[in-house]
């Protein structure tokens, strides 16, 4: 009977740890901020940069203030391989635990609405 106890548990843990492996590794909870490029905020790092990073080191690191779609700010930390275009939005998804997942540059007329708010027009 106590084996079959500690079976249950033990396989409950297990599914439990195997969800949060899934949700972290998945992207799901992420959330969309928004940003533009300030290269007086950028920060070089040499080639190990005291980072571990496998996809072969950051030489360049941003912090920016990035917004929501509802315009929410927040102070956002990430990295890129190169220095990028002054003045270029970015749309960053974003992980509580993980960070930064991915960026991309987009076109001011693709910022929600309460972004562009925040920004002029180039």
């Amino acid at each position: 009977m106590m084996k079959k106890v500690f079976a249950f548990i033990g396989a409950v843990i297990l599914l439990i740890f195997i969800c949060a492996l899934v949700f972290l590794v998945s992207g799901a909870g992420s959330t969309d901020y928004y940003s533009q490029i300030d290269n007086s905020k950028l920060e070089e790092t040499d080639s190990d940069g005291g980072v571990i990073d496998f996809s072969g080191g950051l030489e360049y690191s941003y912090t920016l203030y990035c917004y929501n779609e509802k315009g929410k700010e927040k102070e956002i930390t990430f990295g890129a391989s190169r220095k990028l275009r002054e003045g270029a939005f970015l749309h960053l998804t974003v992980m509580p635990v993980r960070g930064v997942l991915e960026w991309k540059e987009v076109q001011y007329e693709e910022l929600p609405a309460a972004v562009q708010e925040k920004y002029s027009v180039q």
